[in-house]
């Protein structure tokens, strides 16, 4: 629970110590993690994310740590979480991209895949020689998504004269997406349509590649910078049949996947509320004002506990959900109660560190504003606040108040 000299001596944000719950390979292959993060990524994350940059040459180091999917390797869901959260908490951008490309795009091939589909891209994936964006949301439908989508699909039979260049079935897309991470160099995306036939949502894995695919950055982010978001138009893109998810047929088959990354969001509200401890007790420490420490101040301590509070809460309620995943057990309302929760308190922990760090909170050179910033996305995406609040308000009364 501590760690060695001066600030580093003190408590760590784990002051249950959940850490203890993994196992010893595990807290082994954590603390390697740790390690990576503090050698490729805290020097330069600030740079990274003032510049909206994404560093694509640390990609292979961060391979080389073999943590894709890691309850698809045998490890625990808590270790799986916290994976998410001490990346979180030293970048949060690329831990999404880690969440969007891992839990997303290749948790997507291990649950609907078929042979062929893993054989053909599950290792490059796994290793990071390709990289996957999840495209679901919509320029006019986030949180309706699931019943206002509007990408359209279209099915040509090889009969037609009209089929792919292996003589088989395709479909024609046509639709746009919007906020897709990884969107903008992404060698694959999972693309989320309306069967025209029949009504049914369809999953394609589609090669960012194709004739008709158009992709754009979006610009002027207050958050997440280092994130390639993107627009994305498809206009006639011809998928193979081959390239489609057999087994999906409606939005409830993508359940399971998205209540997995709405969990792992959960645990980024988590790895904020570490970060900004973190950031928010070393500078009350180490900064001196009226010719003391600002922790000798009664209202910066009060600050800093109810901060430690609100991240050691968030952290036991995701511990318990990790525990439930262990026995596949965890439902999307008690995950929908873990995402709102986690992001709320992340809310209030976050503007009590910028507010500690006074003027110097809202400069990106101490950190913490980014991590203020970053805060934002994550309060939103996944379902925002309000959705999850109502999904939980429907399981507790019987009755929806979505709609």
């Amino acid at each position: 629970m501590t760690q060695a000299t001066g600030v580093e001596a003190l408590p760590t944000a784990d002051f249950f110590d959940y850490e203890s719950m993994l196992s010893v390979a595990e807290q082994r292959k954590l603390h390697e993690l740790r390690d990576f993060l503090a050698a490729e990524v805290a020097p330069y994350a600030g740079e990274w994310w003032n510049r909206a940059e994404f560093p694509a040459h640390i990609l292979p180091k961060l391979a080389a740590l073999e943590l894709s999917t890691p309850a698809q390797r045998g490890y625990s869901h808590l270790f799986a979480g916290l994976v998410i959260a001490e990346i979180t908490r030293v970048d949060t951008s690329i831990a999404t991209f880690f969440l969007v490309h891992h839990d997303l795009f290749v948790e997507a091939l291990y649950e609907f895949g078929s042979d062929d589909q893993r054989g053909r891209l599950l290792d490059d994936a796994s290793n990071l020689r390709t990289t996957g964006a999840f495209a679901l949301t919509e320029p006019e439908h986030g949180s309706d998504v699931a019943g206002g989508m509007e990408t359209r699909a279209r099915r040509i039979s090889s009969h037609s004269g009209a089929a792919d260049d292996d003589g088989g079935d395709c479909w024609v897309l046509n639709g746009a997406k919007r906020w897709i991470g990884n969107g903008t160099f992404c060698d694959y995306m999972l693309v989320w349509a309306r069967d025209e036939a029949d009504g049914a949502v369809r999953g394609f894995i589609v090669d960012a590649s194709l004739p008709g695919v158009t992709r754009s950055r979006i610009e002027n982010k207050i958050a997440l910078r280092t994130v390639q978001n993107a627009d994305i138009v498809f206009d006639d893109v011809r998928v193979r049949e081959a390239d489609r998810f057999a087994t999906v047929s409606s939005f409830e088959d993508t359940n399971k996947l998205l209540r997995g990354s709405r969990i792992m969001v959960a645990w980024q509200a988590v790895g904020q509320q570490l970060a900004a401890f973190d950031v928010a007790r070393q500078y009350a420490v180490e900064r001196r004002q009226f010719g003391r420490p600002l922790a000798k101040f009664q209202l910066i301590q009060q600050q800093l506990v109810s901060m430690l509070g609100n991240a050691v809460a968030s952290m036991g309620m995701m511990v318990r959900i990790a525990q439930l995943q262990d026995r596949d057990a965890a439902d999307m309302a008690q995950v929908a109660l873990a995402k709102s929760y986690t992001s709320a308190r992340m809310r209030e922990t976050v503007a009590m560190g910028r507010s500690l760090l006074g003027g110097n909170g809202i400069v990106t050179d101490f950190r913490m504003a980014k991590i203020f910033a970053d805060a934002e996305a994550i309060y939103t995406y996944e379902g925002s606040y309000e959705i999850n609040t109502l999904i939980v308000g429907r399981a507790v009364t019987g009755v929806s108040a979505i709609v």
